[in-house]
Formats: C-alpha cells, structure tokens, sequence
C-alpha cells in the first residue's frame, strides 16, 4: 500500500504557464500509453455509467435509473482520480504497478482526507441540479412536459426555451468553474499530503487564480473533449478520463515546489 506523507504543511505551489499544460497533457497521455489497462477500466466506468443513464431516459422510460447514477458518480469521483494519480506516481518513480495494491490506495482513501472531496463534488452537483428545476419553473412554470422529445422541442423553437438555454448555460459554467477551481489541484494534494480539505480547495482556487489563462484553456479543452465523448455515444470517455486523471497529477506536480524547484 501507498506510503502516506504525514506532513500537514501546506505546500508551497506556482504559478503555471501554457508550457506547463503542454508538458503536463503531454505526460498525461504517456502515462496512458504506458499503463492502458487499468485507466481504460476506470474510465469504462463513465463510459458504461453514461450510456446506462441515456437508455435510461431515452429507451427505458427510467430516469429515476439515470438519478440514482449521476448520484453515485460524484461519490465514487475522488476514488477513480486516485488511482490514476497513484498509476501516475508509480510510473514516475519506477515501482511495479500492481492492480492489487492500486485498488487498495483507492480504497483506503475513504480514511483520508480526498474522500471529503466525493461530499463536495455531491453538493455541488446538487446545486446545479437544484438550479435547472428553478430555471424550468422560472420560464416554464409547472406544467413543462414530462415527455423528452417534447420539452427538446419547446426549448428548441420558443422564446422562453432559448432563454432557459442561455441562462441555464451561463449559470452552469460558473458553477463548472467552480468545481474546476476547487478540484483541479486539491485533490492530487490530498492524495499526496495529509492537509485539510477546506485548506486544499484553498490553495487549487490560488493556484487556479494565479494561472487563469492556461488553465481555463485547459479546461475548455477538456469540456470540448468530454462533448465529444457524449456524442461517441459515451466511448471516449473509455481514454478521457484516464488521460485527464493523469494530466492533472502531472499538473500538480509541476505546481508544487520542493526543494526550491517544480517537480513534473
């Protein structure tokens, strides 16, 4: 099992620049290359959970299916990032990679700090979900149509559907950065380090701050891809994840100084 660093200092974490997010991707899909089966697996998880949930809704007339799923993703969030960051630890200092002792790292993270993290994702995906049944009520009242292909029609061709679109979407991409802001660097470091999370999500939003540009390109690349992984009919997301998972254990890596010197 993983040694844990029992040092409760905060760490001291850079700036990050567009070279950063080049070398990190760049590390990332190395990292994927290296040890495919087990990122594939994990990501097959969200793969398998995405096309459950559009049958669900679409096929299966079930979307309490499709809830109970979106409700479990975030839990299981910080879990399926940790042992993409624990594949990623592994490669860099050259240890065996074995499946057993992977698994265990990512199960002993519910005694740790980062499994706070799956309540955080939890309630902020609750937010959002909160926000859409205001905006429905807001400009359709409470008579929107329970029917799929109907309410796809009238938020396609009526004036109050193009508001709730543009409202919806402007309200959910703050909320995505956010998330964005408060995951991106906290939960490699608290796979890494015995702080507090409150502290961690602290020090990502700095990190985030401090590094705007080529972070929230990252991010934009990264939301692309994930549309892109949707309209595989959920099939991408068997390399996204993974690749994302990496990349951002690398990212955190060339944040955090030590010795007076990124590590990456």
């Amino acid at each position: 099992m993983r040694e844990v660093n029992a040092a409760t200092r905060s760490p001291v974490l850079r700036a990050l620049g567009w070279a950063d997010v080049v070398s990190a991707l760049r590390s990332g899909a190395g990292d994927l290359l290296r040890a495919p089966l087990l990122g594939l697996a994990l990501g097959g998880i969200i793969a398998l959970g995405g096309l459950i949930s559009l049958l669900s809704i679409v096929s299966w007339n079930a979307g309490w299916i499709a809830m109970m799923i979106a409700v479990v993703f975030p839990l299981i969030f910080p879990f399926i990032a940790a042992g993409l960051y624990e594949t990623s630890r592994r490669l860099a200092r050259g240890e065996p990679r074995r499946i057993g002792a992977i698994v265990a790292t990512m199960l002993n993270q519910r005694e740790r700090q980062l499994g706070w993290m799956a309540f955080v994702v939890l309630f902020i995906f609750w937010v959002w979900v909160y926000q859409v049944r205001i905006l429905l009520a807001l400009f359709f009242g409470f008579g929107a149509s329970a029917n799929l292909g109907r309410f796809v029609v009238t938020i396609a061709t009526t004036p109050n559907g193009w508001s709730f679109i543009a409202v919806g979407s402007a309200v959910g991409l703050i909320i995505a950065l956010f998330l964005f802001a408060i995951t991106l660097v906290s939960m490699p470091l608290l796979f890494e380090s015995d702080i507090d999370f409150v502290t961690a999500m602290i020090l990502s939003v700095g990190t985030v701050t401090r590094s705007a540009v080529p972070l929230l390109g990252f991010g934009v690349l990264a939301t692309a891809a994930t549309i892109l992984s949707i309209l595989s009919g959920f099939l991408g997301f068997f390399v996204l994840v993974p690749l994302l998972g990496h990349t951002a254990w690398h990212l955190y890596q060339r944040a955090c100084i030590r010795s007076g010197a990124p590590t990456s």
